[in-house]
């Protein structure tokens, strides 16, 4: 009986949000849908809560209404599960309300359509799973995309995966990093709309925006739309070298700085603006904004983005810390704290602090130095988000490991170990290795990135949706 009542309430909660909810807007930018749903005032605060965790119609006393009603809705599309944020309650900050936990702008949009995701553990409404939820409210999906890690995130840092029917709902993943990295044209004909939501971190050498690049290649080959849901980036600010296009490879595809400063929504609208795309096609979006967010704003990732990066500290450090997969020293893969600390064997004699990397299934099967004692620094208590306030990756870590480390011919040698990475790709610069191997200063670093960054940034500017 209970959830004979949970139907009902979702059946009439849909029909009132398509019949406020306009689907006009490229972006769904500038609040064109927000403003069609809230025509005339308030009508959105009192018969449409837009985002506050989820739908609420009526206010707070149809959400415990339908709460009552069992709880399959309340799990199925994240109704009360997230509270505002306390600086909410005390005049403070309003609390940033993801794409996805915007239900009411783009649930409208998926009525009728064959729809396909592309997701990760990261991709959620409130603190359940996006495919789950909408499983659960009978949106008809027929794929699931699954990125690097896969879908339900259980594979390692570059371990292929593989196809397979998803245990939870019964629909079928498809891996893009495995066999291919795009969807097929068989598999764009079985949609008709893509979502992407993927939550990002803001760094070239992550792969996920290769991942929406070859997304909106296949939506623009085919015809469909692609609707993005938002998140915001955690690491806001825009630093480091321009990528030299001839070091093109999968830790860097763009012409774009370590740090590009820019969502996934935002990243979207530049691969368009600047052309891309294969044969500079044009792929149809529409974004779904993150609500209260800027740049410049803290956010702390709800969800961890992918297996080595399993604290908010190795999210913050990871701009700064990856670098390192490009030399000798361990970046603290193969262990529970990657991207948090920094070591190698030969350092014995100038650092106390010590680790030891093992394999770990799901995280690094075979790790650097797998095995052996590293000594170098213990990042875990530094002012990770000091990086973000004042906007710059941190590379006096990497001139200090470098004049520490007694085989210099050897720091940046990456034929030793197939876990070593290439500098001049993971740089995007052949100029960062031969700095560091001349000593030169941070100062005389930092300006050889000039004007190639400033001209980025004045680039970026066309793009943004966030202050």
């Amino acid at each position: 009986m209970r959830i004979n009542r949970s139907v009902t309430l979702v059946a009439a909660l849909l029909f009132v949000i398509s019949t406020y909810a306009s689907g006009g807007g490229d972006v769904l930018n500038g609040r064109e849908l927000e403003r069609g749903i809230a025509e005339g005032g308030g009508p959105s605060e009192r018969g449409i809560g837009v985002g506050e965790g989820g739908v609420a119609v009526g206010g707070k006393a149809l959400e415990r209404r339908i709460a009552e009603g069992g709880g399959e809705l309340e799990r199925g599309i994240g109704v009360g599960e997230r509270a505002p944020e306390r600086g909410a309650l005390r005049g403070g900050p309003k609390p940033i309300v993801t794409g996805a936990d915007q239900t009411a702008l783009y649930l409208p949009l998926l009525k009728g359509k064959r729809v396909g995701i592309l997701g990760n553990p990261t991709t959620i409404i409130g603190k359940r799973s996006l495919v789950d939820s909408l499983h659960d409210l009978k949106i008809d999906i027929r794929e699931i995309f699954g990125p690097e890690h896969g879908f339900r995130g259980k594979a390692s840092n570059g371990a292929k995966v593989a196809d397979e029917v998803d245990s939870a709902t019964g629909i079928p993943i498809i891996s893009l990093y495995g066999t291919k990295r795009k969807p097929s044209k068989e598999d764009m004909d079985a949609i008709d709309i893509m979502i992407f939501d993927l939550q990002d971190v803001g760094c070239r050498f992550y792969t996920n925006i290769n991942v929406l690049r070859n997304i909106m290649e296949a939506c623009a080959e085919s015809g469909k739309e692609l609707l993005i849901l938002d998140r915001p980036d955690p690491n806001g600010y825009v630093d480091g070298p321009i990528l030299d296009m001839s070091l093109r490879s999968g830790v860097g595809q763009f012409p774009v700085p370590i740090v590009y400063g820019m969502t996934i929504g935002e990243f979207a609208k530049m691969i368009n603006g600047e052309g891309w795309l294969a044969n500079k096609e044009q792929c149809r979006l529409k974004i779904i904004p993150v609500k209260n967010y800027t740049h410049d704003r803290y956010y702390q990732l709800p969800v961890s983005p992918s297996p080595n990066l399993n604290t908010q500290q190795s999210v913050l450090l990871y701009p700064s810390l990856c670098l390192f997969e490009g030399t000798v020293i361990s970046q603290g893969r193969g262990t529970h704290m990657p991207f948090t600390v920094l070591g190698n064997p030969e350092l014995k004699q100038s650092y106390s602090f010590s680790f030891t990397p093992v394999s770990i299934p799901g995280m690094s099967e075979t790790p650097l130095h797998q095995d052996q004692v590293c000594y170098g620094l213990d990042l875990r208590t530094v002012d990770a988000d000091s990086l973000r306030r004042t906007g710059k990756i941190n590379i006096s870590w990497m001139m200090e490991f470098y004049k520490a480390y007694p085989y210099k011919e050897k720091f940046f040698d990456y034929h030793q170990s197939k876990q070593m990475g290439d500098i001049n790709k993971l740089a995007g610069t052949t100029a960062f290795k031969e700095q560091i191997a001349a000593g030169m200063s941070e100062e005389a670093i930092r300006k050889s990135w000039e004007p190639g960054l400033s001209n980025y940034k004045q680039l970026r500017k066309k793009y943004l949706l966030y202050p």
